[in-house]
């Protein structure tokens, strides 16, 4: 009887167990189920799913998922379950993800020397991340950690938390020298939101450091801060410090007044700190176009400035059409930034307009041949309008060998479950050493299975003076050419733009709120459906293809229609906003690569000179002709 009872129950179990799997999903469900559980944090659901095993390519997914949820649970995770797959996927991008998602777990249980054990083998480590080593190396005894991080220190960020308690340690043991910290100082200012200031003159002397409602001072109005200034300022160093980071955050927004304070106090400086004030000035006023600009840098004389501080030298006397100064800029340049592309290109510009026309070719060759903004404009200059090669070709067993990879299989996996991200960094991560006929191939089977991004970056990575096919692809054509048709619009254009903004991914979303394949803000997208009578417009429809690009294009041509119907504006009033690129323009007649080269945004800037060049690399494949960047640029008409 009690046989027979137990087999009863045993019965029982067996079937309650078969119950419970068979609401277990499998196969795609199985991976997306896990995946839903992470992201609510449903810890049941997540250890089911890991306590089972599924022969589906994402299935280390799954454990990995589940993993990353144990690492956020308050009790101790099971190290030993950690290690074992660390130990069997060793390599892959998964396994360096948790050794991140591991050593943070660590850092945040004080388990410094868990931490330095499970150190090893990260592919890239972050600032954030050599900061804690560095910290967790200290706090067990090792005296070398700091020597290290003193080292290091000028070249870390400090947005990173534990980038900030490590500067703390370096400053409250001494190990920083006063004349790095006021350079560090100095660069923090002259960026767009400063902060960390305490924390970097926190390494100063007693004494010598500025207090923190000085600081605060300066930041919150630093016109009000100079004109609070008193004679004798100049004896300490923290207030002469302090009335440059004034200087130049008044200078961000209104140049003249900057100078006109600048002028009353200037005398009282040494000749270096003199010249400093006036590189603040000449390149905050050749980012606002001001023809003292140029002035203002020769005053500075010849004294070393940072690499973007030069380049806005040269860009104040092409604003001006001061060859001369021009040329001294960029001969004043370091040896590694004047051999850059593109100031090759702009000495060869100065020297033809100063009646030097052989050394205006030589320079021109040196940049000539490649195909980007610049040498598309040597090429120009030399009479070589852009034409491109044929696309490599590829043997079928590359290829074949390509499709069976198991981490490229993975990744496409991935992309056809609509997650992206980690589709990239599974592509990326089996991309990074591979030769180039493997990533061609890769391009191509990218483009077969309509992962247009992957195409075109992979492609981009191997040689980007080849496989142009491949590079800009012509996707949703039959969609697109019908709007850009009824808009009046090149299309080589369109698809320059469209190429820049979303690599063709129809749910690509940006940080600020832009969607889809043309980048559209919801806000613009609800202005223009108004504008085109769209009454059925709805945000969630900026992801349809059909709608993103009907809105699209509507805004380009509106854009195009108040900018003179010129490209370049339009293209930097697509990206910056219409007022912006109306406002770059100058009271005379611009050369249109000067107009570009001088628009003070630098993702603007960028992003202008890839559309353009994008254009004519378009132009050549859909038209079948060669094609001149120097003509689509033009001229940009005055104000």
């Amino acid at each position: 009887m009690k046989a027979a009872k137990g087999w009863g129950m045993l019965w029982l179990g067996m079937m309650w167990v078969s119950a419970v799997w068979a609401q277990v999903p499998s196969g795609d469900e199985r991976i997306l189920a896990a995946r839903e559980a992470l992201r609510t944090g449903d810890r049941a659901t997540l250890d089911q799913l890991a306590a089972g095993r599924s022969p589906h390519l994402l299935e280390r997914y799954v454990k990995f998922w589940h993993l990353q949820n144990v690492l956020a649970r308050p009790e101790p995770p099971d190290t030993a379950r950690i290690e074992a797959f660390l130990a069997r996927y060793a390599g892959s991008v998964l396994a360096d993800r948790l050794r991140s998602a591991w050593l943070a777990r660590l850092a945040k249980d004080e388990n410094w020397i868990g931490f330095i054990g499970a150190w090893g083998g990260l592919a890239a480590p972050t600032d954030g991340q050599r900061c804690q080593h560095w910290l967790a190396r200290e706090r067990i005894g090792d005296r070398s950690a700091l020597d290290e991080a003193a080292a290091e220190w000028m070249r870390l960020s400090l947005r990173a938390e534990a980038c900030e308690t490590l500067v703390g340690r370096l400053a409250d043991a001494g190990r920083l020298a006063p004349d790095d910290i006021w350079v560090r100082f100095r660069d923090e200012m002259n960026g767009r939101r400063p902060s960390d200031l305490e924390l970097i003159v926190r390494g100063l002397p007693a004494g010598e450091a500025p207090s923190a409602a000085e600081l605060k001072a300066m930041l919150k109005d630093p016109a009000r801060y100079l004109d609070n200034l008193r004679p004798g300022f100049a004896r300490r160093r923290a207030d002469v410090e302090l009335m440059l980071g004034a200087l130049g955050r008044l200078a961000v927004n209104d140049p003249r007044a900057a100078y006109a304070r600048f002028a009353r106090f200037n005398d009282a400086l040494t000749a270096s700190d003199r010249a400093y004030g006036y590189i603040l000035l000449g390149w905050r006023g050749a980012q606002d176009h001001l023809p003292e600009a140029v002035r203002w840098f020769r005053a500075a004389g010849k004294v070393n400035m940072a690499a973007e501080q030069r380049a806005w030298q040269v860009r104040a006397g092409l604003r001006q059409g001061d060859w001369k100064a021009v040329r001294q800029a960029i001969q004043a340049m370091s040896a590694e930034q004047r051999g850059e592309g593109i100031w090759t290109y702009w000495l060869a510009r100065a020297e033809q307009a100063l009646g030097d026309a052989d050394g205006a070719r030589l320079l021109f060759e040196r940049v000539a041949g490649s195909a980007d903004f610049y040498g598309m404009l040597a090429d120009d200059a030399l009479g070589r309008p852009f034409t491109p090669p044929p696309d490599q070709t590829l043997a079928a067993e590359t290829r074949a060998t390509v499709s069976a990879d198991p981490d490229i299989r993975r990744a496409l996996a991935l992309f056809r479950l609509d997650m992206h991200i980690d589709g990239v960094r599974e592509w990326n991560w089996r991309l990074r050493d591979a030769d180039p006929d493997f990533r061609i191939a890769a391009a191509r089977l990218a483009l077969d299975e309509h992962i247009y991004d992957r195409a075109i970056n992979t492609a981009e990575a191997v040689d980007r003076q080849r496989n142009f096919g491949l590079r800009y692809l012509t996707p949703y054509r039959e969609l697109i050419e019908p709007h850009a048709r009824a808009q009046g619009l090149d299309l080589a254009w369109v698809y320059g733009v469209m190429r820049q903004e979303s690599r063709f991914v129809t749910r690509a979303a940006s940080p600020v709120g832009a969607q889809g394949l043309m980048q559209v803000m919801p806000a613009t997208g609800s202005w223009v459906a108004k504008k085109i009578g769209m009454s059925d417009y709805r945000r969630s429809r900026l992801q349809e293809p059909d709608t993103n690009v009907l809105l699209g294009t509507s805004y380009m041509r509106i854009v195009l229609d108040g900018l003179d119907d010129h490209p370049v504006l339009a293209a930097a009033g697509y990206n910056a906003g219409p007022g912006r690129a109306r406002r770059w323009r100058d009271e005379r007649t611009l050369d249109g690569a000067i107009y570009v080269e001088t628009i003070p945004f630098d993702e603007t800037r960028d992003y202008v000179k890839k559309v353009m060049a994008n254009a004519v690399i378009y132009g050549a494949l859909i038209d079948g002709t060669a094609q001149s960047l120097s003509a689509r640029l033009g001229q940009v008409a005055p104000r």
